[in-house]
Order: C-alpha cells, then sequence, then structure tokens
C-alpha cells in the first residue's frame, strides 16, 4: 500500500527526511513514532502525495506519487490533521461531511446516503455548526468526514491529541473497526499507551530517520532503541522491564496481574 525506497526530503534547504525506506502492506496498522521534530508529519504528507520527494521514490497505492495527481491518490486516502480546524471549512455538520464525499465521488445519490448514515452512527444534530461544538466533537466530525468515503488508507497526525479518555477511546475504536474492515492505517502518535492497545507495527524516526520498523510489541519494550529517538516505553511495559525475568510479556494491566499471580503462586 505504501512503498518507500530511499526517500529524502528537503525545504528551505534543509533535509527534513533523509534516505528512509520501509513498506507498509494493505491492511496494516503502523504507529509512527518519535519526538518532536523527527520528521513524523512531514514523512506522513510525503504518503498522500501533499509532499513530493526530493529524491527516491513513493508509492502509495500503486501510484508514484511524484507523477501521479494528488487528487487521483485523495480518491482512496483519508488524512486527519492534528487540528481538525485546519479541515473544517462549512457552516453545518451535514455539509462539511458531504463536502468530503463531494471530494471524491459524483453519484448524488450515494453520498447523500454515506452523509446520513456518518451523521446517526456518530450521533451529530446534521443542522449544528461546527464551531459551536468542543475539540473532541470536532475532532470526531472531521473523522467522520473522512471516514464516510470509506477510504483504502487512513492517515492520522495525532488523532487523539486534546482529546479525553472517553472521547479518544471513542476516536480510536472507529479507527480499529475500519482496520478490520481492511482499511490500511498509519498513525503517528506520540501517546505509547495507544500505539501499545493499537498498533500491530511500528515506525520509529529520529531527525528524518528511520531507525527501526517491526512489531509494536517488540519495539516498545527496546528501551535502547527509545532512547536514541528520545522516547519512554509506556508505564506497564516499562514496570515489566524494571521487574525482569516472568515479566517478558506483559504489556497490558490485566497480563501484569496475571503475572504477579503467577508469580505469587509459584513462591508459596
Amino acid at each position: 500500500m505504501i512503498l518507500f525506497d530511499n526517500v529524502s526530503y528537503s525545504a528551505g534547504g534543509t533535509k527534513i527526511i533523509k534516505g528512509v525506506s520501509f513498506e507498509i502492506r494493505r491492511g496494516d496498522f503502523t504507529a509512527l513514532i518519535g519526538a518532536n521534530g523527527a520528521g513524523k508529519s512531514t514523512l506522513a504528507r510525503l504518503c498522500n502525495g501533499l509532499l513530493k520527494p526530493t529524491s527516491g521514490t513513493v508509492r502509495t497505492g500503486g501510484f508514484d506519487t511524484a507523477s501521479a495527481k494528488t487528487s487521483r491518490i485523495a480518491k482512496f486516502t483519508g488524512f486527519l490533521f492534528q487540528d481538525p480546524d485546519r479541515q473544517i471549512c462549512k457552516n453545518s455538520v451535514r455539509d462539511e461531511i458531504r463536502f468530503s464525499l463531494e471530494c471524491v465521488m459524483e453519484d448524488r445519490d450515494e453520498i447523500e446516503m454515506r452523509c446520513e448514515r456518518a451523521i446517526r452512527e456518530f450521533s451529530f444534530d446534521g443542522e449544528r455548526e461546527p464551531f459551536t461544538m468542543s475539540r473532541g466533537e470536532r475532532q470526531r466530525l472531521v473523522l467522520a468526514s473522512v471516514l464516510a468515503a470509506e477510504p483504502e488508507l487512513l492517515i492520522l497526525d495525532e488523532p487523539t491529541t486534546g482529546l479525553d479518555y472517553r472521547e479518544c477511546m471513542y476516536i480510536m475504536d472507529c479507527i480499529s473497526a475500519i482496520n478490520r474492515k481492511g482499511a490500511t492505517v498509519l498513525m503517528i502518535s506520540h501517546d505509547m499507551e495507544i500505539v501499545q492497545d493499537f498498533a500491530k507495527d511500528a515506525m520509529v524516526l529520529n531527525d528524518g530517520m528511520l531507525l527501526a520498523h517491526g512489531r509494536t510489541k517488540e519495539i516498545i519494550r527496546d528501551r535502547e532503541l527509545l532512547a536514541r529517538a528520545s522516547l519512554l516505553p509506556p508505564q506497564i511495559t516499562d514496570l515489566a522491564l524494571v521487574l525482569g525475568e516472568g515479566y517478558e510479556s506483559v504489556v497490558t494491566v490485566g497480563d501484569m496481574v496475571s503475572a504477579v499471580k503467577e508469580r505469587s503462586g509459584s513462591k508459596r
């Protein structure tokens, strides 16, 4: 679905992405992690053609993004910005969702059907003005607008920033649901607990260079790797690493409870 072959990108004389190569296959759920300024948002914009590589090749859905029109890639790609206010441009919830569909579809009946379905599924008031909504509600609106088009590829730039726990879980459950239906997900996130709980794979970016790409459960247990990217493991994983032997498979609170019970029983 996404293929980077020795990709670099420069802006204003500064090289931001430096010789990056990786492949994300159809149906994957991959988290892109790294410190602020690592180049994560730039890499995401290279994926859907909003930015063109300075050198190397980016292929998304089989298209070379350097030559394919961005509008063609947008037909099967959904992009969620970190700040929902950068995407909202209409005066009602219904018009906002309809507009996103009109950008990628022509069948008027299908557009209206999907628009009304999204309003029902997200429990929106279709006539509500978006900027009277809370930050979390606006994030849900943008996600609803993106998901209504049923994209094959979903690129998310910090989708849970500024949300409370309930809003965060709602957003992530929606994203997981579309992934289970076959969509490919690339998610930038600073929240290591979210990465641990939802992403199957993870890529670690530091100073524009890709340090690692592998299974999330292995990436988050590699202290040395995370330290190189100025990252910390999720709290429960960090505790398991401190405890050592007998806690190697712990990645959730439930895992920790089971491991503690097992260890306690073995000492009797």
